[in-house]
């Protein structure tokens, strides 16, 4: 039988969060967990690829959680065992539209920053399923093809990219796309009616992997998943939240620990600071916190109180404050630094924008130089 939870991706992030979390279910009840997972490696990354030989070799990976919780010391080590297939989108590609025609009900991905590129290589010929498409939205709608071809059973689509609207946005993707290659009109009911495309936010901190697969995490998590009709979850887990206001958290995680995050990275790639300088090492020094500080002081938190979660925002920020200055994890910021311009826009950008709207009569100077340096 085929794993019902299908997942493109093998980041140490996924590891430590959905398939923790399935682990995590299953260990506790195997009720609360669908089923197996399958990964998917999209790119040639040889990190990637160890990765996916390591699982096929033993199906297990230890995940490490370490941190200060509700004022203990939490470090504990958790053996998953969610994957129990391993697969490469280029060499079983076959095999792949194979298992997309059987048992799969859930399909997770978090495929980074650029995961939701198109690329002009993908043209309609690929319909047919004789060859791999390069980009991740090009392969879902031809995997989704040849479901719809088999008659197989509606799927939820779980994307996890920090993409507002993620479920939303990969929807329009691949919609756009099927209807550029001349797709015909039950295929694009199917995508649209059939395919339930879910918005999600994931928030935890994972730092290092654990060679050749496995991480080193947080004690914090959540995944905030907004509530849809007719959709399928991977598991039931404490950490798992359905909500009908996914924007609230998303503002919080985005607007607070992302920008806090992107904003160190610009004053260490400002001032050309150590290769492996940690979130830690910035928030010890005066000359990295103090303006992350001020920023989050002037330029943000205005906003939430605009917008009457000034409280709500207030306490987060203080989480997010334990969860940098957590002694344990070695979160460098050159790691955060990766994509560094479009994080950029992508966290910064919202701040002020919500600022216009709400006009709010503050400068937001630290913002505005960031967005405008290169």
């Amino acid at each position: 039988m085929t794993n019902p939870i299908l997942q493109f991706g093998t980041s140490r992030f996924l590891q430590a969060h959905v398939d923790f979390f399935v682990a995590d279910a299953a260990r506790r009840d195997p009720a609360k967990a669908l089923g197996k997972i399958t990964v998917v490696q999209t790119t040639s990354s040889p990190d990637s690829r160890a990765r996916v030989d390591a699982l096929r070799a033993t199906g297990r990976y230890p995940v490490r959680i370490r941190g200060r919780e509700r004022d203990a010391t939490v470090d504990t080590t958790i053996e998953c065992d969610s994957i129990t297939e391993a697969l490469h989108a280029n060499d079983d590609w076959l095999l792949l539209l194979e298992r997309m025609e059987r048992d799969v009900k859930v399909i997770v991905s978090n495929t980074a920053d650029t995961g939701y590129a198109l690329f002009d290589e993908d043209t309609a010929d690929l319909l047919d399923g004789a060859r791999t498409p390069r980009g991740f939205a090009a392969k879902l709608a031809v995997l989704l093809h040849a479901r719809f071809k088999a008659s197989a059973a509606p799927i939820t689509l779980l994307p996890c990219e920090l993409v507002s609207r993620n479920g939303d946005t990969l929807r329009d993707l691949v919609l756009d796309l099927a209807r550029k290659w001349n797709a015909d009109d039950a295929f694009i009911a199917y995508l649209s009616n059939d395919c339930v495309w879910v918005n999600s936010l994931v928030d935890r901190i994972v730092s290092e992997p654990i060679l050749p697969v496995g991480a080193i995490a947080e004690p914090y998590a959540l995944w905030a998943i907004e509530r849809q009709a007719g959709m399928t979850l991977p598991c039931e887990h404490e950490d798992i939240v359905v909500t009908d206001d996914l924007a609230h958290y998303e503002r919080l995680k985005l607007l607070l620990l992302n920008l806090g995050h992107t904003m160190l990275a610009e004053i260490w790639r400002t001032r050309g600071g150590a290769p492996d300088m940690t979130v830690l090492d910035a928030m010890r020094d005066s000359a990295y916190r103090a303006p992350l500080e001020a920023t989050w002081r002037d330029e943000v938190l205005p906003v939430f109180v605009a917008l009457g979660k000034g409280d709500v925002a207030s306490d987060y920020l203080a989480s997010v404050r334990d969860r940098f200055e957590n002694p344990f994890l070695v979160h460098k910021l050159a790691d955060i630094a990766r994509n560094h311009d479009e994080k950029k826009v992508r966290r910064f950008q919202p701040v002020i924008d919500f600022a216009a709207e709400l006009e709010l009569d503050i400068v937001q100077k630290r913002l505005r130089d960031a967005l405008n340096a290169h």
